[in-house]
């Protein structure tokens, strides 16, 4: 007999955040000219390519845009509140990406940059923006917190994404936090070294000392991945006999959750130790294998809580 899993899956009940949308399309547009940009312009800022940082930060909000503007919609009913927050998203988010491309324009870098009244003026109002877009983020967060979008595994997985992709915004606040080394550099994304160390291909990652923007990145896309984990297992489901049952589903994503949540605080740890991602030292693999036999253990615990009860059942 065929199941259906349809009432499982989240369905569009609200419109879809446009100024959200815009603002993805506009990123991705940027990403393209960026891409371009590291192509044609050889100028290195901060020990990278000029363009690198726009490039990276256009393709972030691209993924973060979408999958709220998305969310948002699942809600079951229209929410004025949670659209206007969603707006201050969007404005806090082009006022970063102005001033980091305009500072690319000018040769120079955007973040921490006391080196000038100007610089400092712009970093500061950086520093309030994305303040201010953590305050919306977490407004949101709540507003979709309280209501029941798809089933059990579906909700919970938006609700600790969104929880955890918190958590990776407010990781950003460590940055600051670091000795430069430099005078007029107001913080590090490096730990241990001044920013510019050897980087990793495609992330730039430093190879050399522990790197903040690790656990930040980690942690923002939570938001993105834990959703389309639950919904990718009720796609499964009719497939996978086990699937099928509600509680082995929430369990997944519970193990999930946690696994990701653990990783997030490893990479933390790694970070504030100096110790780049590619070297991990014993402590660290140490502990990378326990969550890796913690997520096999809930794994398990998930599968076994459907043996012995033959009659599918569904959200």
């Amino acid at each position: 007999m065929s199941v259906s899993f349809a009432e499982s899956l989240p369905r569009r009940r609200a419109p879809l955040h446009r100024p959200l949308l815009y603002f993805a399309a506009v990123n991705a547009v940027l990403a393209v000219v960026t891409v371009v940009g590291m192509l044609v312009d050889d100028r290195v800022i901060a020990g990278s390519t000029a363009w690198f940082k726009p490039s990276k930060f256009a393709l972030s909000f691209v993924l973060y845009s979408v999958a709220l503007a998305w969310l948002i919609s699942l809600r079951p009913k229209p929410s004025r509140f949670l659209w206007w927050m969603a707006t201050v998203i969007v404005i806090a988010g082009t006022i970063e990406q102005v001033i980091i491309v305009g500072q690319v324009v000018r040769g120079t870098r955007s973040h921490f940059n006391t080196t000038t009244v100007f610089d400092t003026v712009l970093w500061v109002t950086m520093a309030v923006t994305i303040v201010v877009l953590f305050l919306a983020t977490m407004a949101v967060a709540v507003g979709l917190s309280r209501a029941r979008i798809g089933d059990a595994a579906v909700t919970w997985s938006i609700r600790l994404g969104l929880a955890i992709t918190l958590v990776g915004l407010a990781l950003g606040q460590l940055m600051p936090m670091q000795e430069s080394g430099m005078e007029g550099i107001a913080g590090a994304h490096t730990v241990g070294a001044p920013d510019g160390t050897p980087g990793m291909p495609i992330t730039g990652w430093s190879t050399t000392n522990g790197d903040l923007r690790i656990p930040h990145f980690v942690g923002m896309h939570a938001l993105q991945i834990l959703p389309l984990l639950a919904a990718g297992l009720v796609v499964l489901a009719p497939r996978i006999p086990l699937l099928r049952f509600a509680r082995v589903r929430l369990g997944l994503i519970l193990t999930a959750s946690g696994g990701y949540a653990a990783v997030l605080a490893l990479v933390t740890w790694q970070a504030l130790r100096g110790q780049p991602l590619v070297h991990p030292d014993r402590a660290t693999v140490v502990v990378a294998a326990a969550i890796a036999v913690g997520v096999v253990v809930g794994v398990l615990v998930s599968f076994a809580s459907a043996i012995g009860n033959r009659k599918v059942v569904t959200a």
